[in-house]
């Protein structure tokens, strides 16, 4: 008997609509799917293609606790591996759902490390990165310019230094680290320039200047700065 495929699927920022033709084929056509799920509430993942989703489809849903730190959540990509394995083993195919692409701070990338053996086939999703750039109507980076990507959790050194090297820069994980980055690039007078998006893509969307962003940010936010002249000029 031949080997099942796994496919780590990319479902995007948010909306539906922005789920690529082949994610969403593939997906009406899983008969088995998994996808990360946090402890409390329902996976972000599953709910942009719940639509998609057979009602005869076998789920693995891979309860990851929201809180910092490689365990339990390494243990917990231990055992959803294991059970992906039994079906791909059986000769079916499994579909990995990934919130935004799966290699770009993807949860996707924690399996393919440990089902390498396997014929992978990856599908890209948009990311929340590019879907917030599109939500301020604002490029990324310009000409020879360079994007600097720092996640929020890092120490206010690490971070300070990142920000000031970077001439193009995505803070990423913000959350309820929103307050004291504000007061980073408060300090370093980038906070009327930069620019803040929670829930990008969804209804609830919502675009500020980072100096009038809300105190309590969500787990989906990020923030926006480009020092650079206005490309289009």
């Amino acid at each position: 008997m031949s080997l099942g495929r796994l496919y780590g699927v990319g479902t995007g920022p948010g909306d539906a609509q922005l789920v690529t033709r082949r994610a969403w084929s593939l997906v009406e056509a899983a008969t088995v799917i998994a996808y990360p799920a946090p402890d409390n509430g329902v996976s972000f993942a599953r709910s942009i293609v719940a639509d998609a989703i057979s009602c005869d489809a076998i789920e693995i849903p891979m309860v990851v606790p929201m809180r910092s730190g490689r365990m339990p959540a390494q243990s917990i990509y231990d055992q959803g591996a294991e059970v992906i394995k039994t079906h791909l083993d059986a000769g079916r195919d499994v579909v990995v759902l990934c919130e935004g692409d799966p290699l770009f701070y993807g949860s996707f990338m924690y399996l393919l490390a440990r089902l390498r053996d396997y014929e992978v086939e990856i599908i890209p999703g948009i990311t929340s990165m590019t879907a917030c750039a599109a939500a301020v109507a604002h490029p990324l980076v310009a000409r020879n310019d360079i994007l600097t990507i720092l996640p929020a959790p890092l120490d206010d050194t690490t971070l300070e230094a990142g920000i000031k090297a970077a001439e193009a820069i995505v803070i990423i994980k913000v959350g309820r680290h929103l307050a004291r980055v504000r007061s980073l690039f408060e300090r370093l007078g980038y906070a009327e320039t930069a620019r803040y998006v929670s829930h990008a893509s969804l209804s609830h969307q919502t675009c500020h200047k980072l100096s009038d962003a809300p105190d309590d940010a969500p787990y989906f936010s990020m923030i926006i700065l480009y020092k650079g002249d206005d490309p289009w000029l």
